[in-house]
């Protein structure tokens, strides 16, 4: 028996993602102090993959 079409590596992928997102948000949300901070915060929940990114090749430097 052989499958046609397989997406759950893609729906995986998706609840990490959706994981990371509510985790940044509350860790960006308790470093924010101010009205634009934690706008700014919510920006960075959506791409948090990025942030991470840049983080780490910001500490190899």
């Amino acid at each position: 028996m052989t499958m046609a079409n397989s997406n759950a590596g893609a729906a995986g992928g998706g609840a990490i993602y959706g994981l990371g997102m509510f985790g940044a948000w509350v860790f960006f949300w308790q470093q924010a102090d101010a009205f634009w901070e934690y706008l700014y915060a919510i920006f960075q929940g959506f791409f948090w993959p990025a942030y991470m990114v840049y983080e780490a090749f910001a500490a190899l430097s």
